[in-house]
């Protein structure tokens, strides 16, 4: 791994080979699916806003689902942003693993920003005790001493978004009147499938430019 923070092209693919693993591993992966609900709702959420709309709350479930209930706002914009604010996110997180001296202001700016959707959106039970598992699992490591440690668990967790975020749309495919591709088509003319090809190329293109600041880092 360089000073930087970037990680070699074989430690990169042991770190991908091992989030991809954690996202398919029963129970252990559940937390981690909940980062990328979380933060798929949460995008839905910002572009309510941005577009002129208001957020009521967001809900999370056990299972990965969640919804961001809303007014107002852009429904194009709204829609296509979850799932392409997952990948975002995923990617973010994995560039802030990359600035060792910045990592406990990472983590510490990534847990607070759970804290506040909680405090501003969050209503139910279920989900506040859900964005409060999501907290511990970036304020808690902040108690290790190490930073190498934890750059490493964050562009852990930062591929484990991303993965998510590619698998997820997948599963649109088999809804039938339901998800984020079908109210795009509806307000677009646009077919589901093309949405949900999008948001796959999205996410892609996420895992695609990590690697690339690897790669690059690797022939300076």
């Amino acid at each position: 791994m360089t000073s930087s923070g970037i990680p070699s092209p074989g430690l990169f693919i042991i770190e991908l080979v091992l989030a991809l693993l954690l996202t398919r591993i029963p129970y252990l992966s559940v937390p981690f699916k909940w980062l990328e609900s979380y933060f798929h709702e949460l995008s839905h959420g910002i572009a309510t806003v941005l577009s002129g709309g208001l957020v009521s709350h967001i809900q999370l479930f056990p299972n990965g689902a969640g919804f961001c209930f809303s007014q107002g706002g852009s429904p194009l914009f709204i829609g296509f942003a979850g799932y392409l604010g997952a990948a975002c996110w995923g990617y973010l997180i994995y560039l802030l693993a990359t600035w060792p001296r910045g990592i406990r202001v990472s983590f510490a700016l990534l847990g607070a920003l759970v804290v506040l959707s909680g405090l501003l959106w969050g209503r139910d039970v279920l989900t506040l005790a859900i964005l409060a598992v999501l907290a511990i699992i970036f304020l808690l490591p902040l108690k290790l001493n190490k930073n190498k440690i934890l750059t490493q668990f964050l562009r852990v967790v930062g591929l484990m978004i991303m993965l998510n975020a590619l698998a997820s749309p997948t599963v649109l495919l088999g809804l039938d009147g339901q998800g984020d591709a079908v109210l795009l088509a509806e307000h677009s003319w646009i077919p589901a499938w093309i949405w949900v090809g999008l948001w796959l190329l999205c996410s892609a293109c996420a895992l695609f430019l990590a690697w690339r600041r690897v790669d690059l880092a690797t022939r300076h």
